[in-house]
């Protein structure tokens, strides 16, 4: 069994400097035991294909903080991939993310993405920071640079974020995450792939040249991306939503379509010069890997 202490995994940015297309996954914390299996399944089945790194997030409101640092710990010590660690500012002190900090750091984790995180009351709730917490991801950047050797990730908004008024205002907010020394972005899942370029294309205006990597789900079951448009607020794309509702009543047809428009989205996206992609698993990693298959073979 690979020893976390003894690893040496290379950083994200490197990861996403190199010839090849960075491929990771995401996946989330699970709620019982019986679904903690089947998140080792789809761990292990990733595993295989050596991919540049995985993530585990954190829960709506940090709910699942102690399962996410858990899970997150037992992947960097039980296999051989690249963690990356999820944070959010959502209901923590400064002192609790210091502690959640340093015990990513006692299971050999340094790489971390930094997250506001969306308010605790959901969508539509105004943002009120916890009264000893932080109020930016920003700050969180800069909390976590100060603890140590980490590299920091932080979130892109190609549909705009809920609380901007325009993508430039997205654009100006991740430059001052880099300013604050975040070193990657990842981007909310894209239906849109013009809307990420044209974020892109925007922070490259800047003269900044922090690396963004799409996130990409393929949708498997009708109502999938409304679930998911319902916790975020972004807008999903029309050719999307209606290549979907077209063959909404056949589940195995609507997989096909599903899986095969993440294939056309990515495969544009690699050929525009992305450093990355990143899947979003939903903890069943089968669509996702067939996607990577239809892009490497």
């Amino acid at each position: 069994m690979p020893d976390a202490s003894a690893q040496q995994h290379p950083s994200i940015p490197d990861l996403l400097k190199s010839s090849d297309t960075a491929f990771s996954f995401e996946f989330f914390p699970p709620k019982d035991d019986a679904s903690e299996a089947v998140l080792w399944e789809s761990i292990r089945r990733v595993e295989r294909i050596r991919p540049s790194f995985v993530s585990v997030t954190y829960g709506a409101g940090g709910s699942t903080r102690d399962r996410t640092v858990r899970v997150t710990s037992r992947i960097e010590h039980e296999t051989t991939m690249t963690t990356m660690a999820h944070l959010t500012c959502v209901g923590s002190s400064v002192a609790q993310l210091r502690q959640v900090v340093g015990q990513y750091a006692g299971s050999g984790i340094r790489n971390i993405l930094a997250l506001r995180g969306d308010p605790a009351g959901g969508l539509g709730v105004p943002w009120t920071p916890h009264p000893e917490g932080l109020d930016h991801a920003d700050q969180l950047v800069e909390l976590i640079r100060a603890l140590g050797e980490f590299t920091v990730g932080v979130a892109a908004f190609p549909d705009k974020h809920p609380e901007s008024s325009t993508l430039q205002d997205d654009a100006d907010v991740l430059i001052r995450k880099a300013d604050a020394g975040a070193s990657f972005a990842i981007t909310q899942m894209v239906t849109d792939v013009d809307a990420y370029l044209r974020l892109r294309d925007l922070v490259d205006a800047s003269g900044r040249t922090m690396p963004i990597v799409p996130g990409l789900m393929p949708v498997t079951a009708h109502g999938q991306l409304e679930r998911m448009t319902a916790l975020n607020g972004q807008p999903l794309a029309g050719d999307v939503v209606e290549r979907i509702e077209a063959v909404k009543d056949d589940k195995a047809t609507l997989r096909e379509v599903g899986i095969e428009i993440c294939t056309e989205h990515a495969a544009r996206l690699i050929a525009e010069g992305v450093p990355g992609i990143h899947f979003i698993t939903m903890n069943r990693s089968t669509a996702t890997l067939e996607v990577h298959r239809n892009l490497t073979s």
